[in-house]
């Protein structure tokens, strides 16, 4: 059963965010002192810092959900979090017990907490390979929906999922 992060309690704060990776590297020093450096694994997970700021009410939904549906913060669940893929919901759990609550003003509580994300908020394999075309996709947006023509033939549905294979209709 999957696990969602409550969608009445507000989404991480923005400021003080920050995602660290864990290194995907192995170093081994040479007596010359020159080292070899490899890649030991390809998926490695990703730490996030994120901040919460609840009222009375949020801060006690949190305590709660964090004890009994995480069990103590111990499964996996989804959360949405703002990375520079954009929002997006991730598999994550806590690493350790967050830290709070700690006052922020009337009837303001803060907490904060360390996440492990099960996947890197990166984009797909292979992009990386033409980074320009990430640099430039809103070039490339523009082109395909506003100046490349429709095909005439395309897959046309008017009738729901049966597909006919002919130009679309005339307007």
């Amino acid at each position: 059963m999957t696990i969602y992060y409550p969608a009445g309690l507000p989404r991480g704060r923005h400021s003080g965010r920050s995602y660290q990776l864990v290194s995907p590297l192995l170093r081994s020093d040479l007596v010359s002192g020159r080292a070899i450096q490899r890649r030991r694994f390809t998926s490695v997970p990703q730490g996030a810092n994120i901040n919460w700021l609840f009222n009375d009410v949020q801060a006690q939904a949190f305590e709660a959900w964090w004890r009994d549906q995480l069990i103590d913060g111990a499964q996996w669940f989804e959360c949405p979090l703002d990375t520079p893929m954009g929002y997006a919901d991730y598999t994550c759990r806590f690493t350790d017990v967050y830290s709070g609550p700690s006052r922020a003003g009337p009837n303001l509580w803060t907490y904060s907490a360390e996440l492990e994300l099960r996947e890197r908020a990166v984009p797909p394999v292979g992009t990386g390979e033409f980074p320009d075309y990430i640099l430039h996709a809103d070039i490339f947006d523009m082109a395909v929906n506003e100046y490349w023509p429709d095909h005439n033939w395309q897959t046309y549905m008017p009738f729901g999922d049966i597909a006919i294979n002919e130009q679309w209709p005339s307007a």
